[in-house]
């Protein structure tokens, strides 16, 4: 897959995983919300030639970005991510003003990680 295409997929995950919550579904929702800024992960991770093939690469390149740009949002948003992927196999988030805050959380990191990637060092996207 394109850098670019992870971008766009990230994006479109977004508003998938809202119209899933819309309708009830929290499973597919919050593994669509994990997809989404794994998806911005991998697309900046590609573009900057990083490993981004395993949950613990995904992990590192997000402290990278982190230590880059002087952000620890950065690792928080991806922490609010794995609570979303861990949902989908033990479904323990309620739909409440905590999941509201939560989904925010996601919106904004991966509209936050795609914007770096023009800030890419190491090229153009691939």
């Amino acid at each position: 897959m394109l850098t670019q295409e992870h971008a766009q997929t990230a994006n479109d995950f977004l508003v998938v995983a809202d119209d899933e919550f819309a309708s009830g579904d929290m499973l597919q929702g919050s593994e669509k919300m994990w997809g989404a800024a794994v998806h911005a992960v991998m697309a900046v991770a590609q573009q900057r030639d990083w490993p981004f093939g395993s949950h613990g690469a995904l992990r590192t390149a997000v402290r990278r970005l982190s230590d880059e740009n002087g952000d620890p949002f950065l690792i928080a948003g991806f922490v609010a991510a794995e609570k979303f992927h861990a949902n989908f196999y033990h479904d323990f988030m309620e739909h409440d003003a905590d999941f509201e805050l939560s989904k925010d959380v996601i919106h904004q990191f991966v509209n936050h990680v795609l914007s770096l990637m023009d800030e890419s060092s190491n090229g153009s996207p691939q």
